[in-house]
């Protein structure tokens, strides 16, 4: 393959809050740092360009709406339809806020529609990744948004799926740190897309029990990835101003009640251009095209700020149960990251199921209770943790796992809204476990 020369992208002005650490996805999150980052955030644009073709041209404008948006407990700006300039990003960090950056992927159908490689898309597509790559208030790509269903009709779930795969190939040749999703909708949810490091949604459901099975739908299909809603909302137009603001409520609520990375309201402001022209005929806005506040801002700020778990919420007590027959390898690592746990009211058994190692001598060097048996078995070890739990929960755990810090919150949550006796989540490898341990898990 052919090298081109590519011109040096501009300098990027480090933020005055940000730190420039990449995010990273661990599990069903993503973090930065050692910090679970929960996306909390709004679409913003596209804008009617000035004479000159620049549609981010009013920098006072991004300046107050990015303001506005940290005030109100968003912490990060999906721009959809436009690659953003560096300066938009700039201001974004100044305000603390992350940016999902939209690389239009959607725009370059017309060349698989004639026939062509889209060797043009590539190109262009690289391009844009080269002007932003690297700086502290890029959160992720988005390489497309919404393929039309027709079109991935038309052309084939599988050449869709190789025309992503490509763009995203080619990004990570370019920016092998950055996360990079591709933002999906109902209509083509058939597309098998298992490259991308994280799954975007854009969800329009008006009934609470229609959208919170359609999580569970969309889980599955996310499998051991991040699920991020990345366009969620009401027409107040239609819907009034009332309506909207209840229902972005629990859009919202709902949203990361089903274990989601995330949750994007579908826009920051009434003011929207499409097509060559103003739209006038949606407002889906929780501000007015004037930046006023309409109720629905109201309500995405308390739902942004209670999620994903009330912070007023009774917590039960948990008795976390961890059983180990000579798990001195790994008990270590279980029990330390049991002590990071996100969760204020529970305790931690250990049941040593007749070990010969030292599997008792570490455990006791955690804040934990150690009962120490003869050798019965998984289930008589299991037993003898439920008999001593005090909590109102019981959770088990293997000595060879870890959890997500979150873990007691979701089963504590997800007892508190259903009758069930019996809950039960998720295993994934963690990526760094060696290959037997993905076999297995796979």
């Amino acid at each position: 393959m052919a090298t081109a020369l590519v011109a040096r992208a501009p300098e990027i002005r480090l933020p005055k809050v940000l730190p420039n650490i990449r995010p990273c996805v661990e599990g069903k999150f993503i973090f930065v740092g050692s910090q679970k980052f929960f996306i909390k955030g709004v679409t913003y644009g596209a804008f009617r360009p000035n004479e000159a073709g620049v549609e981010f041209h009013d920098r006072g404008k991004i300046h107050r709406d990015f303001a506005m948006m940290a005030a109100n407990g968003i912490n990060t700006v999906r721009i959809p339809h436009t690659t953003p300039p560096v300066h938009v990003l700039d201001v974004a960090a100044e305000h603390d806020l992350r940016v999902m950056v939209g690389l239009c992927a959607e725009q370059y159908v017309g060349y698989l529609l004639d026939g062509k490689e889209a060797t043009g898309a590539f190109s262009d597509i690289r391009s844009k990744v080269r002007s932003v790559k690297g700086h502290p208030a890029l959160l992720c790509y988005a390489i497309g948004n919404e393929i039309p269903a027709a079109i991935a009709r038309w052309l084939g779930r599988e050449r869709i799926e190789r025309y992503l795969g490509g763009l995203y190939g080619a990004l990570k040749d370019d920016d092998p740190e950055a996360l990079v999703t591709y933002v999906n909708y109902p209509s083509t949810e058939y597309l098998q897309l298992p490259f991308l490091d994280f799954c975007c949604f854009n969800v329009y459901l008006e009934k609470r029990e229609e959208l919170e099975a359609y999580l569970a739908r969309l889980q599955n299909i996310a499998v051991d990835r991040p699920l991020v809603m990345s366009e969620l909302g009401l027409d107040s137009r239609r819907n009034g101003l009332a309506k909207q603001a209840e229902t972005v409520d629990w859009q919202v609520r709902a949203t990361f009640a089903a274990g989601c990375a995330g949750a994007v309201v579908f826009s920051w402001t009434d003011e929207w251009y499409r097509g060559g022209g103003d739209v006038d005929d949606w407002e889906f806005g929780v501000t007015d095209r004037q930046r006023r506040p309409k109720p629905a801002l109201s309500a995405v700020r308390k739902a942004f700020a209670e999620c994903p778990f009330p912070s007023e919420e009774y917590q039960p007590l948990v008795s976390v149960v961890v059983c180990s027959y000579n798990g001195a390898r790994t008990i270590g690592e279980c029990l330390y990251h049991l002590g990071k746990l996100n969760y204020s009211n529970y305790e931690v058994i250990v049941v040593d199921d007749g070990s010969t190692d030292n599997t008792s001598e570490i455990a006791r060097s955690f804040d934990v209770r150690v009962i120490r048996t003869e050798n019965r078995g998984l289930s008589a070890a299991r037993n003898t943790g439920r008999e001593q739990a005090r909590g109102e929960i019981v959770a088990y755990i293997d000595d060879d796992a870890y959890p997500d810090p979150d873990w007691l919150n979701y089963y504590a949550e997800a007892f508190r809204r259903a009758p069930h006796a019996l809950i039960g989540g998720p295993n994934f490898a963690p990526a760094s476990d060696p290959p037997l341990a993905q076999c297995v898990a796979r």
